[in-house]
C-alpha cells in the first residue's frame, strides 16, 4: 500500500493526512506513521505484519523502522524510533494468577502475627492451596522463615524462559522414563511408578504430559521412532485435543438432557419416551426401541432397509403419528448418528427431542433395561433384518402385557390406559 493515498489537495496547497490528521509536510506525516506503528507493537500487542498493514506500509518498511538500514551509498541510517528497542527488555506484566510483591509481604506479616493458611487465603482472596504452596516453595531453606522479597525473586526466577526440560536427555529421570518405555509401559504407568519409587524426590516425578513431550519433542532420529513404536498406539504425531473446541455432533443443534424440564424426571406425566437401537451381527441390522418413561410401554421400530438417519426418523414418525397428542411430549436419545435428522421428528410430531451426554446410558435407564429384556427375543450376533414387522409388534405386545414390579405389578398396557383416563 503506497503513501500517496494519504495525501489530499486543498486550496492552501498540498496537505498530508494520516488517521484523520493533517500534516504540513510529508516527513511529519511519515514520522507520525512510524510512531503509530511502534505504538501498535508496544501497547496493542500487534505483530509486525498486523502493525504494518494498519498504518499502510510493507513489512520491509516496518523492519527498516525498527532496525535501521544501510543505504546503497554506504551511509548507515539508524532506526527511526529508537525507543522501540528499549521496550524489548521491559519486564512483562505478571498475570493476576501469580502472587505479587504486595501479597507476599502480607503473607509474611500475617505469618508473624500467627495467622493460619486459611485466614491468609481469605484475606487475600486466594485459594488456601495457593498460599500453602507459596510458603512451601519460597521459604528460606536455611532459616525456614518466609521472606517476601526473597520469595518474589525465587518466583521470578522460575518464570524465566526458556526453562531447562525436567526430563532432558542424560538426566536420571530420562533414564527411568526410557527404561519404562522399552518395557512398553504407558506414560501414565511410568508417571505413577515414579511417584511410588521416589515419594520424597520431586526431581524424579514426571507428569504424563512431560513424558509425552520427552517422546515427541525431545527425542530425535531413530530414538524418537523407537520410542513412538513403544507406545501402544504407535502414532507418528500426537493427536490434538481441544483445539478449536468440540465439533458439533449434528448439523442441527442438539438440545441436551440438562435442558429437559424437571417434570419429566418424576414420571408422573405420560408421553415422555426414551429411544435407542439394538443391533445385529456386525451392526449391519437393527431394531428401534421406544419406551414410555411413566408406564414402560414399549414400541418396536421395523428397519428392514437400514438404520441410517433417514430410515430411523421416518420409522419413528410413522409409528408415533397414530398416538394421541398426550403421548407425544418428548423423546430422549443418545448421540448416535441415526438421529441426525431429529429436527424432522420434532416438526412432524410436534415433540421435543433431547440428547443424553456422551457415554451415559443410565440417562435412559428404562430404555436400557427394556433392551436387555428384548435380547431374550433377539439374541446378540443374529441378523435382525429377518424379523417381520408383525413379529416385532407381537413381541412388544407381550412385553406390554407383562406385570412389572416397578408399576406395583401392573402391566404397562394397563398403566398407560389408567394415566390417559386420569389426564382426560
Amino acid at each position: 500500500m503506497g503513501e500517496d493515498h494519504h495525501r489530499d489537495k486543498d486550496c492552501s496547497g498540498c496537505r498530508w493526512t494520516f488517521n484523520g490528521a493533517e500534516y504540513p509536510t510529508r516527513n511529519e506525516m511519515c514520522e507520525a506513521r512510524r510512531m503509530e506503528y511502534v505504538r501498535l507493537l508496544d501497547e496493542e500487542g500487534m505483530n509486525f505484519t498486523q502493525a504494518a498493514r494498519t498504518v499502510g506500509v510493507s513489512k520491509r518498511t516496518g523492519k527498516t523502522w525498527r532496525n535501521g538500514r544501510t543505504r546503497a551509498t554506504g551511509r548507515s541510517e539508524k532506526a527511526s524510533v529508537d525507543w522501540y528497542r528499549s521496550t524489548m527488555d521491559k519486564p512483562k506484566p505478571i498475570h493476576p494468577r501469580y502472587l505479587c510483591q504486595e501479597e507476599r509481604t502480607t503473607i509474611a506479616d500475617r505469618l508473624r502475627l500467627g495467622d493460619g493458611i486459611r485466614a491468609i487465603a481469605r484475606l487475600l482472596g486466594r485459594d488456601p492451596g495457593t498460599i500453602s504452596r507459596e510458603i512451601g516453595r519460597n521459604r528460606n531453606p536455611a532459616t525456614g522463615d518466609y521472606e517476601p522479597y526473597r520469595a518474589q525473586q525465587k518466583s521470578a526466577d522460575r518464570l524465566k524462559r526458556p526453562k531447562p526440560r525436567k526430563a532432558a536427555e542424560g538426566t536420571a529421570l530420562w533414564s527411568r522414563i526410557l527404561a519404562g518405555l522399552t518395557k512398553h509401559w504407558s506414560p501414565e504407568q511410568i508417571s505413577g511408578r515414579l511417584k511410588a519409587d521416589f515419594p520424597d524426590n520431586g526431581d524424579m516425578h514426571a507428569s504424563v504430559e512431560t513424558i509425552y513431550q520427552a517422546i515427541y519433542l525431545q527425542a530425535k532420529g531413530e530414538l524418537r521412532q523407537e520410542l513412538k513404536r513403544a507406545l501402544r498406539q504407535g502414532r507418528a504425531k500426537r493427536k490434538p485435543r481441544g483445539d478449536g473446541g468440540r465439533r458439533p455432533r449434528f448439523r442441527e443443534p442438539m438440545v441436551m438432557i440438562s435442558e429437559r424440564p424437571p417434570e419429566i424426571e418424576d414420571r408422573a406425566i405420560p408421553g415422555h419416551w426414551e429411544g435407542d437401537l439394538i443391533t445385529g451381527t456386525r451392526n449391519q441390522s437393527a431394531i428401534g426401541t421406544l419406551v414410555e418413561r411413566a408406564t414402560r410401554f414399549t414400541i418396536l421400530l421395523h428397519l428392514p432397509d437400514g438404520h441410517d438417519a433417514e430410515h430411523v426418523q421416518q420409522a419413528i414418525i410413522d409409528k408415533m403419528a397414530s398416538l394421541p397428542k398426550l403421548l407425544r411430549n418428548s423423546l430422549t436419545w443418545d448421540q448416535g448418528a441415526e438421529l441426525a435428522l431429529h429436527k424432522r421428528i420434532t416438526t412432524a410430531l410436534d415433540m421435543a427431542v433431547y440428547f443424553c451426554d456422551p457415554h451415559s446410558p443410565w440417562q435412559r435407564g428404562s430404555n436400557e433395561n427394556t433392551n436387555g429384556l428384548l435380547r431374550q427375543y433377539f439374541p446378540k450376533g443374529t441378523d435382525l433384518s429377518v424379523y417381520p414387522e408383525d413379529y416385532l409388534d407381537a413381541v412388544a405386545e407381550e412385553l406390554n402385557d407383562r406385570p412389572r414390579k416397578t408399576l406395583g405389578f401392573m402391566k404397562p398396557s394397563e398403566r398407560i390406559i389408567e394415566l390417559l383416563d386420569t389426564a382426560s
